[in-house]
C-alpha cells in the first residue's frame, strides 16, 4: 500500500465542503482541517503508484474550492504504535 500526504490549499469560504468532498474521495483514507500555511491535510492510500494520480490530479484538484494540491509519498511509516502492535504479536521476544 502507497500512502502520500496531500497539503490542499482551498477557497476560505468552501473549507467545509471541500474536505467532505474528498473525503468521499475513493482511495482517501482521513482528511484533516488543519492551521498553518495549508487548509487541509489528506491521507491517500493506493496500491500503485499510478493510482495516485487518479486520486489526486483526476478528483481532488477538481473539487469546488481546491486551489491547489502538493502531494509528499511516504517512503517508511515509523509509528509507536506499529511497535505496540509488532510487540503485542511477539514479534519482539
Amino acid at each position: 500500500m502507497i500512502t502520500a500526504v496531500v497539503l490542499i490549499h482551498t477557497a476560505a469560504n468552501l473549507i467545509p465542503e471541500a474536505a467532505q468532498a474528498i473525503a468521499n474521495v475513493p482511495g482517501i483514507a482521513a482528511v484533516y482541517s488543519v492551521t498553518g500555511d495549508v487548509d487541509l491535510i489528506a491521507l491517500a492510500k493506493v496500491r500503485r503508484h499510478e493510482d495516485l494520480a487518479g486520486v489526486i490530479a483526476d478528483q481532488v484538484s477538481k473539487i469546488p474550492g481546491v486551489i491547489s494540491t502538493k502531494t509528499f509519498i511516504a517512503f517508511q511509516t515509523y509509528s509507536t504504535q506499529d511497535l505496540d502492535e509488532a510487540y503485542d504479536l511477539g514479534l519482539g521476544d
